[in-house]
């Protein structure tokens, strides 16, 4: 098939018999038909020929990881507790790896991503309220992503927070023009900014000089984070930023824009090379977060200034800190293409969502709009009420809000991917599944817990 003519894949029809019994309905279309099977991939040759193929949408999924909402969690834990949240960051990735790729089984096994997996599952009364809940995380995501964007342009070319926000409506010009051009053009564009964003921070950490010693201390999980509910707090915090519920419905789509073959050895195939892709991806994801939190210890934590949670805080900070004009031009340049990525990513995510649950398409340009404006709203009315202050605090809860989303998105995933009924031969391996499910334990367990103490007080 030629890449150049996106559409589906010519031995996948649109209107598949309702396959495995465990499901309730026929898929019916698949997620971003017009993308769908568009990446050929190769049927022979080396291992890595046949990686490049599947090399992408992993990088589109590792945009959510590091997202400006993670920039916030990430500096005011670094600044507050040095690095011994880094260890949060590891285990929150390695939570990432493992839900991302049951996604990735979900889409290639069962034909399904997770959104039209929970329409195809459940009755309505369960699949409109978890609908409900992804648009919230999705909502949440691009708040952050106004915030974020708007103080990237405000650190760069001094343009108002207020003026920055309503800016920020006009990405949507930038990711029609990428649809244009393909998918591949999407995914070239964001790995470069990927590429701009860790070369800013390489550069940072080389001025910040942190103690390394320290750093691989840090990776080391303690039991402090539990005794202490602001530490918590956090922690939480960086979950909901790392491990994001709208990540689990794009990644379960994009892979199905790659065109494989539909036998059950070419799909065993794509499972594991999709798997390779995302794993590869979520690694360069851990890095950057890490450095991010490592600029925080390094450099506000080691002079005794612990109460860094906002952007523009940290920009202001750097230069004084490192002797040097160049780190907080890095600081902003990284946090603009934060902004710009993670915008094609929650467009993607927000058209998967829509048209999964309820089957409802929208135009890309509409849709955007309409969660953008959702998201403007809160963003100018808190920046015009409290200030640039409090952004950064808003950033911050919005990953909580983020987290107490996943378990709508991580607990119906564990549970399709463990089915033999639903999955048929691609069901997951008991020790993956059993792995998923403390993962989801684990969540749940920590959002209760931060119930708790806000009831508590």
């Amino acid at each position: 098939m030629d890449a150049r003519t996106p559409g589906p894949r010519p031995d996948l029809p649109l209107q598949p018999e309702a396959g495995p019994a465990g499901w309730r309905s026929a898929r019916g279309e698949p997620s971003l038909v017009g993308m769908f099977g568009s990446v050929p991939a190769r049927a022979s040759g080396s291992f890595g020929r046949k990686l490049i193929a599947f090399l992408g949408p992993g990088y589109l999924v590792a945009v959510g990881y590091m997202d400006p909402g993670n920039w916030a969690t990430s500096l005011a834990g670094g600044s507050k507790f040095g690095y011994t949240l880094l260890s949060i960051a590891l285990i929150s990735n390695i939570m990432a790896i493992i839900l991302q790729s049951l996604c990735t089984r979900l889409g290639v096994g069962a034909g399904r991503d997770l959104a039209q997996a929970c329409r195809d599952a459940f009755p309505r009364w369960v699949s409109w309220p978890l609908w409900l809940s992804a648009e919230i995380a999705i909502t949440a995501t691009d708040l952050a992503e106004v915030i974020g964007t708007a103080i990237g342009l405000n650190l760069l070319f001094g343009i108002p927070l207020e003026l920055g926000v309503l800016i920020t409506a006009a990405d949507v010009f930038l990711v029609l023009a990428l649809q244009a051009f393909g998918f591949r053009w999407i995914e070239a564009f964001v790995v470069a900014l990927l590429g701009v964003i860790a070369a800013c921070f390489a550069i940072q950490i080389a001025m910040a000089d942190p103690d390394w010693g320290g750093v691989i201390r840090g990776f080391a999980p303690t039991t402090e984070i539990f005794k202490n509910s602001e530490m918590l707090y956090l922690a939480l915090g960086i979950i909901g930023a790392t491990v994001m519920p709208h990540n689990l419905y794009l990644h379960s789509g994009l892979v199905q824009t790659r065109g494989y073959r539909d036998d059950i050895p070419s799909k065993r195939e794509a499972i594991k090379l999709a798997t390779v892709d995302s794993t590869l991806a979520l690694c360069l994801a851990l890095t950057i977060n890490a450095s991010i939190l490592i600029l925080a210890a390094a450099t506000f934590h080691h002079a005794g200034k612990t109460d860094v949670a906002e952007l523009d805080q940290a920009h202001a900070f750097l230069a004084p800190l490192l002797g040097s004009t160049l780190a907080p031009t890095l600081f902003g340049i990284a946090l603009l293409c934060c902004g710009l990525n993670s915008t094609i990513t929650a467009t993607l995510a927000g058209q998967i969502v829509m048209e999964g649950f309820i089957q409802f398409k929208m135009a890309p340009w509409l849709r955007r709009m309409i969660t953008r404006m959702i998201a403007i709203v809160p963003a100018v009315g808190v920046t015009m009420w409290a200030g640039e202050k409090a952004t950064g605090q808003l950033l911050i809860l919005s990953q909580v809000v983020l987290s107490l989303q996943l378990p709508f998105a991580v607990v119906p995933l564990v549970m399709f991917t463990a089915s033999r009924a639903k999955m048929g031969v691609f069901v997951a391996p008991r020790w993956l599944s059993a792995s998923a499910a403390v993962i989801a334990f684990i969540i749940i367990a920590l959002n209760m817990k931060l119930v708790f103490d806000f009831a508590t007080g």
